[in-house]
């Protein structure tokens, strides 16, 4: 933890040159005994002087997390922003790594949590209508595929698509994935783009709102996509046996399709109950999406444009 209160009661931080060892720091969220740590690995630090049940400090912070906490607050305050570093909320009982003015949470998650966990965090700070931007550490960064928690990090705007933070500890840079597609097989296609985290953070936030260029990429769609399924059926794959079993209530059969059956073959990613963090309507850009290449050659070679792209190119059509 970062910040903790002084014998008059007044919360200082860690990252303060001239504070001293021996005073008797307390935690602000538990109240209880806490001690300031200046390493050479770790950047200077409160923890607790014995181990207790303090619902909103943990005592296991690692270096990469108490680091990045500390160059984005300085980063904020250096353009001039309101921010409070580890705010606690009780009204929540939870604390923002860092909030920023009256609304904004910035959550540095450098670890794993259950999606349940990620969920009740989030809901909590919808209710009272704040705003949570969920910025990664390096072992949540996305990979080839997405995962179950990463699908719950996914944000979305109509200017750049599915998207999510990542913070990169040593390079100190923050990084945006964006325009982030999926194949019917699971790969994930995206663009990204970096900034220092020296740069104004909150500029940086407000990209995927203000974006003006339409950026495009190309992605090559697989050949003999039967095949392909016909290997993960083999290999007893749930996902493509729970389709084969619908196509069947159909009167189809997957193994039957020709390439041209499953134009496009890069879509919009897919979450069974929703996306933690996307409170716009996802549904109708979808739509869009299908219908605009339903509507084109096939082709496969698949270009991807954000969401107002298909909207704009479908609304034109109709009028």
């Amino acid at each position: 933890m970062l910040i903790a209160k002084n014998p008059e009661g007044k919360l200082v931080s860690a990252l303060e040159t001239e504070l001293n060892r021996e005073e008797n720091y307390r935690c602000p969220g538990c109240q209880g005994r806490v001690l300031l740590r200046q390493g050479q690995v770790m950047c200077p630090h409160f923890a607790h002087k014995s181990l207790q049940d303090c619902q909103f400090f943990s005592e296991n912070e690692s270096a990469q997390h108490l680091s990045l906490k500390a160059v984005l607050y300085k980063s904020l305050v250096n353009h001039g922003e309101r921010v409070c570093i580890e705010k606690v909320l009780p009204e929540l009982g939870q604390i923002a790594d860092l909030f920023v003015g009256d609304s904004l949470a910035l959550e540095v998650q450098c670890s794993r949590l259950s999606q349940k966990r990620l969920r009740e965090r989030t809901r909590a700070y919808q209710q009272v209508g704040y705003e949570v931007r969920w910025l990664l550490g390096e072992d949540l960064w996305l990979g080839q595929r997405l995962t179950g928690l990463q699908r719950d990090f996914l944000y979305f705007t109509v200017k750049i698509g599915f998207h999510l933070w990542e913070l990169d500890w040593k390079r100190e840079e923050i990084r945006l994935k964006y325009l982030i597609y999926e194949d019917i097989f699971g790969r994930v296609y995206y663009l990204t783009k970096t900034w220092p985290l020296t740069e104004n953070l909150m500029t940086i936030l407000r990209f995927p709102y203000q974006a003006e260029r339409v950026e495009t990429y190309q992605v090559t769609q697989r050949k003999k996509v039967s095949h392909v399924i016909q290997r993960e059926l083999m290999g007893k794959n749930p996902r493509w046996m729970r389709r084969q079993e619908t196509a069947y209530l159909k009167g189809m059969n997957l193994l039957s399709l020709s390439d041209q059956d499953f134009f496009p073959q890069v879509r919009f990613p897919e979450s069974k109950q929703g996306f933690a963090q996307i409170r716009l309507a996802v549904d109708g850009f979808e739509k869009l999406f299908m219908q605009y290449y339903r509507k084109r050659h096939f082709s496969y070679q698949q270009t991807l444009y954000p969401p107002t792209f298909y909207a704009k190119i479908i609304i034109n059509r109709h009028n």
